[in-house]
């Protein structure tokens, strides 16, 4: 399994982001997969997990202004980043089953 995340950048907060991750997964459909994030000196923290039939679950910090959603056909899982605050600069990371992706770096500071 590979994974490629994409999407990280510089924002000013109160703005918005959409990280993508590629799956090269053959039973994507079938396994959990997940966001998780990383700031130096921290653990990494899971954001939001997606079950194969899109139930998803979110960290409190992250409710209410985070979507995670999955294209099973497409092998894509993505995270929508709306109201972003300087707490979420991170390094994010996708998850797959038990494979991570490389991570992506989100900044937002003003």
């Amino acid at each position: 399994v590979q994974l490629q995340a994409s999407g990280g950048g510089s924002v000013q907060p109160g703005r918005s982001l959409k990280l993508s991750c590629s799956a090269s997964a053959s039973r994507f459909q079938f396994v959990f997969a997940g966001w998780y994030r990383q700031t130096p000196g921290n653990q990494r923290e899971i954001v939001a997990q997606i079950t194969p039939d899109g139930v998803a679950t979110y960290a409190n910090s992250v409710k209410g202004r985070f979507t995670v959603s999955r294209d099973n056909a497409k092998k894509m899982l993505y995270l929508q980043m709306d109201s972003l605050n300087e707490k979420d600069t991170a390094v994010y990371y996708c998850k797959v089953a038990a494979t991570w992706g490389q991570g992506t770096l989100v900044t937002v500071s003003s």
